[in-house]
């Protein structure tokens, strides 16, 4: 019994990380789908959704107002969820033609502010920014030649993380940099394949007349969204010339943070879609449960395998036993690692135990 579960937890974790990658680079070289753009100029309507975003917001405003698309072509509105340190007072400083302020007093949660703003927005195509990040100023072209596509209704950026404090700085080389670029990887491959499970939150964009408001305290906007079209018979493309720049987390409280919310709202999708997990409604639903499900089981059958392992001891199965040990441990130095922001390669093990 605790062989059969050692081999079935073991191979599930194997394919979620490694398997899976695999089968999509064999799935991409037998089929791909291309995206077949156009320069076009739709009205476009940028969405900013912010809570405290004082210290950020400035700078992305400015960010948005330097974009390189036609401005009688270009609407930003700046949906304000609540705000109590002054973040108002620096989004009214830009109110005007170009830029709409919607303030609710209350704070009521991003969705919330997400179904204002698109109650106001005039564009055929939504672009979703968060206020964090910069954009590259041809994002919104690159995006919205995508969507000339017909069969494409979701097109997500690509989020850069910078060492530094510009873009100037490079790209992450740590843990957690190394993390983001696998998971890039996938998400190219499922772009060629057919779909994305999810868009960057950091930058996307949809044709407006697929959008219907989210429920109330929904967590992962950036993956509802995309997986409600998925479902109407459009495809998630990504597209990496659409580039939005963020810093790696400062602290791993508020990178564990981060993946706590990812994981919540990925449990709560299940809730709010699940016909996801129906194979003859999902045309993505190979991809949607090894991405998506298996990152949530994972946990599970990592530990299902330790305890397995501690009922053999002998041969082979204490050789795994021991790597089991040291990998756990490296996972517990990476921890101090990453608290000091050194040895990075220590944290490796730990920056995986989060995802």
């Amino acid at each position: 019994m605790a062989e059969a579960i050692f081999w079935i937890s073991f191979v599930t974790v194997f394919y979620v990380y490694c398997g899976y990658p695999l089968l999509l680079l064999l799935w991409r070289w037998m089929i791909r789908k291309p995206v077949y753009k156009a320069d076009w100029e739709p009205f476009v309507s940028v969405v900013i959704a912010a809570h405290n975003e004082r210290e950020h917001l400035d700078a992305k405003i400015r960010n948005c107002l330097e974009l390189d698309y036609p401005r009688d072509k270009l609407e930003i509105i700046v949906s304000l969820d609540g705000p109590t340190d002054g973040t108002e007072d620096v989004a009214r400083r830009y109110e005007g033609k170009e830029v709409t302020v919607i303030h609710r007093p209350v704070h009521a949660g991003k969705a919330a502010a997400l179904n204002r703003a698109l109650a106001a927005a005039r564009g055929e195509v939504i672009v979703f920014a968060d206020a964090r990040q910069q954009i590259n100023p041809p994002a919104v072209r690159e995006l919205v030649a995508a969507l000339h596509d017909p069969s494409v209704g979701v097109v997500s950026g690509e989020l850069i993380l910078l060492d530094g404090t510009s873009q100037g700085a490079g790209e992450a080389s740590d843990a957690v940099g190394m993390y983001w670029r696998y998971e890039k990887w996938i998400r190219a491959m499922e772009s060629d394949i057919h779909s994305v499970v999810g868009a960057t939150g950091a930058l996307y964009a949809i044709r407006r007349e697929f959008f219907t408001p989210l429920p109330d305290h929904t967590i992962l906007d950036d993956v509802l969204i995309p997986m409600r079209i998925v479902l109407l018979g459009k495809r998630v493309v990504f597209e990496p010339s659409a580039r939005a720049y963020d810093l790696v987390a400062c602290c791993p409280e508020v990178e564990f943070g981060r993946k706590v919310r990812t994981l919540a709202g990925n449990y709560q999708l299940l809730t709010q879609l699940p016909e996801l997990l129906f194979p003859w409604r999902n045309p993505v639903f190979l991809q949607f449960v090894s991405h998506k499900v298996g990152r949530l089981l994972v946990p599970y059958f990592l530990a299902a395998l330790f305890l397995a392992n501690c009922f053999l001891l002998q041969g082979f199965y204490l050789v795994l036993f021991g790597l089991q040990v040291a990998w756990y441990l490296s996972a517990f130095a990476g921890r101090l690692a990453l608290q000091s922001r050194s040895m990075n390669h220590v944290a490796k093990p730990f920056v995986f135990g989060h995802r």
